[in-house]
């Protein structure tokens, strides 16, 4: 995220200000591996992060060096595969829609670049498994989108409640009144909120 965005929010918001005062954003290094970001993205839900790495990294022992995870190949595994490397059966089943999203070009991950942000959304949505919030943090953490503001997220919802000294959780139409300055740097309006629940400032 660039310091035009950061500019932008400290000359809307002064509670933003305040906060880029105090903490810095994380260095985003966005995967261009577009389809194994979605893979680790059904692999993690309801998982803690150590779980979640151990069975990726056997989904991934399933395919050759010289072809990292794709999803022809993924398509081709059968489900007891799958399920060997600690899959539950929702997401074998989940992991094999995505694949087939891309093969039939449902979901087209060579054209994201090209696509808004709703649309790319609905596509995504659209794969078993696969939610609105993940879709937005496909967005923001692998897309580099600048404008995602994720008014599901509790840790966004919290920050704001926290930042703004608000007695209860902003709901949607709270946080979009709120955020209607931000635009259009909500993805790191995001990031800056979520860094601000952590302990201690950066600064």
């Amino acid at each position: 995220m660039s310091g035009a965005s950061l500019e932008h929010l400290a000359a809307v918001d002064p509670v933003l200000r305040g906060l880029s005062a105090q903490y810095e954003l994380p260095a985003l290094t966005p995967d261009p591996r577009l389809f194994r970001t979605l893979v680790r993205s059904i692999v993690s839900q309801q998982l803690s992060s150590a779980g979640a790495a151990a069975i990726l990294r056997r989904v991934e022992a399933l395919f050759p060096e010289e072809a990292p995870l794709n999803a022809p190949a993924l398509a081709a595994l059968d489900d007891d595969t799958l399920r060997a490397t600690g899959l539950s059966r929702a997401k074998v089943v989940a992991v094999q829609d995505l694949a087939a999203h891309v093969l039939d070009g449902r979901l087209d991950l060579e054209r994201m670049e090209t696509l808004g942000d709703e649309e790319i959304i609905q596509e995504l949505v659209a794969v078993r498994g696969i939610g609105r919030w993940t879709a937005e943090m496909f967005l923001i953490f692998s897309l580099g989108r600048p404008d995602v503001l994720p008014v599901d997220d509790y840790g966004v919802r919290n920050a704001v409640k926290r930042a703004y000294g608000l007695e209860a959780l902003p709901n949607k139409r709270e946080l979009v009144a709120i955020a209607t300055p931000w635009h259009p740097y909500c993805s790191t309006a995001s990031l800056l909120l979520w860094r601000s629940l952590e302990s201690r400032p950066a600064r």
